[in-house]
């Protein structure tokens, strides 16, 4: 006799028991509803401290320079031709303004230091290197850091396999992810609508005097503050699910359900941790950038020729390309300590 077809309703159970089965295997330390006790939450993770990571990132990628250092010049030189260098005229404009300021506002008592520190400062926070790009090249930026960030974790996995990958490997064999990468910064985006949502309406608010009142002030600040902790909650998962989704065979939401689960109850060390990478490669930005915008004005200011070369734009590009580098081995090998923890 021939089995019958399920009903609807059978159908239906086996589809939900499907999905809450596979919930079920995921890391959930707390409960819609339910009060949560710290020892249920606490979960260890035997990681190096803040400077020693950031110290032992920027030791792995200077160790591994014949790897790095190509992929840097490859960037750069496909940023020059795609996306385009910051044009010298941009930063003598820079100069000229900053000897103004010098000249009218301290008699021109400012040292050269104190030059190449405002220029450094002007030159990063006024857009100088990114400034007037068009839709194109926007889109042409987003894709060349996509290409550093899978590389990158790419080439250091393969290292950490104990195997002895090339930088070719790494171009042909790294980008197979490229659209389930960007899926997931499609759902980074979704997660920071709540930052973009405070952020037109404070404009909004502003514009029309709206916080001038006490009350409405308080209301709005309550509601802008919990969208920002929304935004804080969802992206350390989110961001770590770009770090998962580079591994072969993964799909964009098993990468982002797989970095929830392994940052459930280590959140704030990780923002923290975020948070001290940004400050040391801020230190690193001064202490590599200030001495070369010296020996810059020096140069041109010896050498007449040398007036119209763009060496300082070039260094800030190769620099921030650097930068990319860095963040994605400092994330990867964070996400490593927590992805071997037993914990």
């Amino acid at each position: 006799m021939q089995e019958s077809k399920p009903g609807f309703k059978e159908s239906y159970r086996r589809s939900r028991d499907k999905v809450w089965s596979k919930k079920s295997e995921r890391v959930r330390l707390h409960e819609s509803f339910r009060r949560s006790y710290r020892e249920d939450y606490v979960r260890p993770l035997s990681a190096p401290g803040l400077l020693h990571h950031a110290m032992s990132t920027l030791r792995f990628v200077l160790k591994k320079w014949r790897l790095f250092v190509p992929l840097l010049l490859v960037i750069v030189g496909l940023n020059i031709v795609l996306v385009g260098l910051m044009s010298e005229s941009t930063y003598v404009t820079f100069q000229d303004t900053l000897e103004e300021t010098n000249e009218y506002l301290v008699n021109g008592r400012l040292g050269q230091v104190a030059k190449a520190s405002l220029l450094l400062i002007s030159t990063v926070t006024t857009g100088g290197l990114n400034g007037g790009m068009t839709e194109v090249q926007q889109i042409f930026a987003i894709l060349l850091f996509i290409i550093v960030w899978l590389v990158t974790i790419y080439l250091i996995r393969h290292i950490l396999a104990g195997n002895k990958p090339k930088l070719r490997d790494g171009l042909y064999n790294a980008l197979s992810p490229l659209i389930s990468t960007l899926m997931v910064l499609l759902v980074v985006f979704l997660h920071l609508i709540p930052i973009f949502i405070v952020l037109i309406t404070y404009s909004a608010a502003v514009a029309t005097d709206f916080l001038s009142t006490p009350l409405y002030a308080f209301i709005y600040w309550l509601l802008a503050a919990g969208l920002i902790l929304l935004s804080c909650y969802l992206l350390p998962g989110s961001l770590l699910g770009l770090v998962a989704i580079s591994a072969p065979g993964m799909y964009p939401m098993a990468a982002i359900n797989t970095a929830s689960d392994l940052i459930q109850g280590r959140r704030t060390k990780f923002v923290i941790r975020l948070i001290f990478g940004i400050f040391f490669l801020a230190v690193l930005w001064v202490v590599v950038m200030l001495p070369l915008i010296l020996l810059d004005l020096v140069l041109k200011g010896a050498f007449g020729w040398m007036a119209g070369v763009p060496v300082v734009p070039f260094l800030l590009l190769a620099m921030t390309i650097f930068t990319f580098i860095y963040v994605s081995a400092y994330v990867y090998l964070y996400y490593r300590r927590m992805l071997d923890d037993p914990n």
